[in-house]
């Protein structure tokens, strides 16, 4: 039950411009309860993967596909030409493809695998086989998965720089000059307070020296002028 629950998560697209074939593979895959969609060629193939070979009035309906398998002898487009366009596909290329022919020609099945396709199966396909495409949706699935959590790491600011932002303190801003003291004097604006203090001190003294009653004027002819 487990596993039946596990394998209905997955969405299949087949692809086989064999009525008879079609309806087999079909019946194979939700006999693996795996979720089936069915095309008989392989421009409808992209066509509902996004990628449209010929124009088209149909709108596209964006359902995830989990895993493609595709007939290799096919008019128009073979199911090697499909390989080839979802490899090139920046979107696409981490699809799982399986290449399915009633024809066992090395080269062809050599060809395929060097392309990237996943398996090759032998027609009529067995139920024995669909076993083997397991271990690639679930391996698709974990690059997806590691894709999107890098995505996620790139795009999500850091919590300890935002905390950081808002807890710098702002520098106390320097208050500009009055119009009045810009029109002043270097020498006439106001001196900080201990300056200023100092100055104050200074000329106090200087006032106190000059009252002094001890402080006397050179004498003239016996009188003593006073400051």
């Amino acid at each position: 039950m487990g596993l039946a629950t596990e394998s209905s998560q997955y969405h299949v697209l087949a692809v086989d411009d064999s009525l008879i074939d079609r309806k087999l593979i079909e019946r194979l895959l939700k006999t693996s309860s795996y979720q089936v969609t069915t095309v008989d060629s392989g421009s409808k193939a992209l066509e509902f993967l996004g990628l449209y070979e010929e124009p088209s009035t149909s709108p596209h309906q964006e359902i995830e596909v989990n895993l493609v398998i595709t007939d290799y002898c096919m008019p128009g487009m073979t199911g090697y030409d499909l390989l080839k366009k979802m490899k090139e596909s920046s979107s696409l290329r981490n699809i799982p493809v399986v290449i399915m022919s009633s024809e066992n020609v090395p080269s062809r099945i050599n060809r395929c695998l060097e392309e990237g396709a996943e398996e090759f199966f032998l027609k009529p396909v067995k139920l024995a086989d669909l076993t083997k495409i397991k271990s690639h949706l679930m391996k698709s699935s974990l690059k997806v998965d590691e894709k999107l959590e890098k995505l996620e790491k790139i795009e999500e600011p850091k919590i300890s720089d935002l905390h950081l932002q808002e807890q710098q303190p702002e520098l106390p801003q320097q208050m500009p000059l009055s119009q009045q003291e810009l029109s002043l004097p270097q020498q006439d604006l106001p001196l900080p307070l201990p300056h200023a203090q100092s100055a104050n001190n200074s000329k106090r003294k200087s006032m106190e020296e000059g009252l002094s009653p001890d402080r006397t004027r050179p004498r003239y002819n016996g009188i003593t002028t006073m400051v």
